[in-house]
């Protein structure tokens, strides 16, 4: 779904991950589940391109619902897969700790595992080979994506900047739908590493130029990254 110039969004608010299309080529932000390779393909035809036009994939963080289809696009198209040497592990094992779940309500509960489940969710295949990045990189794909340490919802959680796309995407540093009680709006994300530092966190992008602010789950946010620390502690 195009958002915007440049801006376009794979999945739903139940999952989502995006694509920078440029005249360079496209850089991809998160990889959602295993099955939103579908969404890719679909996406790519109707800008009449291919996983070829692919440049590079950035991920948020290393959880089972960002990397889905990272391997595949990798192996198969040799395209190189950037990550933050904090959460590199976690990307090519899976290794994480174990979080409370908090608040949930059955019914988004069995929404998201089951939209989880049709989109392959099971079948993970975790990356091989990763190149690791850091706080306050600018990496040499299309948009120039600039990093920014975000860490608590893991130790490696990034925001990633695109000018060219007027946006910053957060990965789960925050959520604008819980996953868990089906709860809309800017809030916390559930299954956070460090919740404190996550909240802290948010201060990190407060300087940034932006229209769009674009979480893993959870409609889009169209805001100045100067409020989100405000508005998520007041939610």
């Amino acid at each position: 779904m195009k958002l915007a110039p440049h801006l376009h969004r794979l999945g739903n608010d139940v999952v989502a991950c995006y694509l920078v299309d440029t005249s360079e080529g496209i850089t991809l932000i998160d990889a959602g589940l295993p099955g939103h390779w579908h969404d890719l393909q679909r996406e790519l035809n109707s800008l009449g391109k291919s996983a070829d036009d692919i440049r590079g994939l950035v991920l948020t963080h290393g959880d089972s619902d960002h990397i889905g289809f990272a391997e595949r696009l990798r192996s198969e198209h040799g395209v190189p897969v950037f990550i933050h040497a904090a959460d590199a592990v976690r990307a090519r094992t899976g290794e994480k700790p174990k979080t409370a779940l908090g608040p949930l309500r059955p019914g988004p509960t069995l929404r998201f595992f089951g939209y989880s489940l049709r989109k392959n969710g099971l079948r993970t295949r975790y990356v091989s080979e990763v190149t690791e990045i850091h706080d306050g990189d600018v990496l040499d794909l299309p948009g120039k994506p600039a990093i920014v340490g975000m860490p608590g919802h893991s130790p490696g959680s990034v925001a990633v900047h695109v000018p060219l796309a007027d946006a910053v995407f957060v990965g789960d540093a925050l959520t604008t739908r819980h996953v868990l009680t089906g709860r809309t709006g800017p809030q916390p994300a559930p299954f956070t590493d460090d919740p404190a530092e996550a909240l802290a966190s948010l201060d990190r992008i407060a300087d940034l130029k932006a229209s769009w602010v674009l979480p893993g789950h959870g409609a889009p946010w169209r805001t100045s990254p100067a409020q989100v620390g405000e508005t998520i502690r007041n939610s």
